[in-house]
């Protein structure tokens, strides 16, 4: 059965420098180098006023993109060192096996990553974009795309706009976008596959602009082709899967505590469903010694991430000639023990019910979808009548980067969505403002 390879999963040449490969030398490995270029980085540094799942923070402080991309990357970083150190033991006499080494900067770098193309407001913010063409002012356009490129609109997805983002080949800029690592890059891609197979859950990995690019980085790497324009994923995908996944359902519940959505005695029985009784009687005991509520939550939080890190590990081990083999189905969440996966699924639960569905989480739902729509609406008419003097003036509005005058329409379309998906959530609604007449801006 073919099967992939960690000495060819494992590859620091960088995308759009292939021919100028070679050993820098000095302390930092390529990968450490893909995390630092991406923490100094304009689309990184706007994450922190991006909305995670709550609003955007007053006198409670909340998660948002940024602070949840580096509890990712720190959780990845931990899962992928356990599962190097364990397949360092089982391949052991392999010349390559001094590679599994950078599994841990690699997923660090690919968590830092994996919300840069999200738009302002959520995932909302994704679903407005989709519903734009599919059942809103967008759908007029339809005749004016193929088929793939209209699939590409209608399941219009943050993750192929991260990978997007970090490959393209923007106006002015060099070949290869930010001229990442192959390895780093397709950690990045969680769905292998182009819009046309999205399916009911509209999820893909890349657009038909960087359709070739991922393809390139999927043969050098080794990746199997599963059929047509799709591929398994890389397996360190499943490490940042994980770590995401960890981050998500956990940091929630501690968020919905601070807000009071939550109270104190159900969030610490809730986190308290992770671990079997002798642990809970241990943890009881050390909670008994601290008297803030938010501390106790936070040690509870700590002691969670640290479980799940290690069944993790033992998964993703476990399983690693399935996963090697592109036959693993589901993430690594789906497989731990029991009592783990009871805990994580209550707090999924509650966390649908009550966090999700919160008035001021619904509300940044309503107003995010108001103001996308407003800017699809503005910004594409400009692009395609940019004769006009309004046009004119709302086009001066766009960074250089962005192609408001390439040759297709397509091509316009994706730089409207590329300056939207790079906005701040306050940036959105300021020029939401502008743009209504109620507001002016100041200097």
């Amino acid at each position: 059965m073919m099967r992939m390879n960690w000495d060819t999963l494992i590859s620091d040449v960088r995308l759009g420098l292939e021919h100028y490969h070679d050993d820098k030398g000095g302390v930092r490995s390529d990968f450490e180098r893909d995390f630092d270029r991406l923490v100094f980085s304009s689309p990184f540094r706007r994450l922190q006023n991006k909305t995670q799942v709550f609003p955007l923070p007053g006198s409670i402080f909340v998660h948002n993109r940024l602070t949840h991309s580096l509890e990712v990357s720190c959780v990845g970083k931990s899962l992928a060192g356990e599962v190097a150190q364990r397949l360092a033991v089982k391949y052991a006499g392999e010349k390559w096996v001094g590679r599994l080494q950078a599994m841990g900067e690699i997923v660090a770098a690919a968590c830092l990553a994996h919300d840069l193309g999200n738009p302002p407001f959520g995932h909302s913010g994704e679903k407005t974009i989709g519903a734009y063409f599919s059942e809103g002012g967008g759908q007029a356009l339809k005749p004016c795309f193929s088929q793939r490129q209209w699939d590409d609109l209608i399941h219009f997805e943050g993750n192929a706009n991260s990978f997007r983002t970090l490959v393209h080949q923007f106006k002015g800029r060099r070949p290869g976008g930010f001229a990442m690592t192959y390895s780093t890059l397709a950690t990045i891609v969680k769905y292998p596959y182009s819009s046309s197979q999205a399916g009911e859950k509209g999820k893909f990995g890349f657009f038909t602009t960087e359709q070739e690019l991922f393809e390139r980085i999927a043969h050098r790497l080794g990746m199997l082709q599963l059929g047509p324009e799709r591929y398994c994923r890389h397996p360190l995908v499943y490490l940042l899967e994980a770590a995401d996944d960890i981050c998500y359902q956990v940091m929630d519940i501690e968020d919905g505590h601070k807000l009071k959505i939550i109270g104190t005695d159900e969030t610490l029985n809730l986190l308290m469903g992770f671990f079997d009784p002798d642990r809970q009687a241990h943890m009881r005991q050390v909670m008994s010694h601290v008297a803030d509520p938010n501390e106790k939550v936070a040690y509870l939080r700590s002691c969670i991430v640290g479980l799940l890190v290690q069944e993790c590990a033992r998964t993703f081990v476990d399983h690693e000639d399935e996963i090697m083999q592109g036959r693993f189905t589901g993430c690594l969440i789906d497989h731990i023990s029991p009592t783990p996966a009871m805990g994580y699924k209550r707090c999924s639960e509650l966390a649908y019910q009550r966090l999700y569905r919160a008035s001021y989480v619904v509300d940044v739902d309503l107003a995010g979808n108001r103001i996308i729509t407003l800017l699809l609406d503005k910004l594409i008419d400009a692009v395609m009548h940019p004769e006009r003097n309004y046009s004119q003036l709302l086009l001066n509005k766009f960074p250089q980067q962005y192609d408001v005058h390439a040759p297709s329409l397509f091509e316009k379309v994706q730089a409207v969505l590329d300056h939207i998906s790079a906005m701040t959530d306050v940036y959105a609604l300021n020029l939401y403002r502008q743009l209504n007449g109620i507001a002016l801006p100041t200097v």
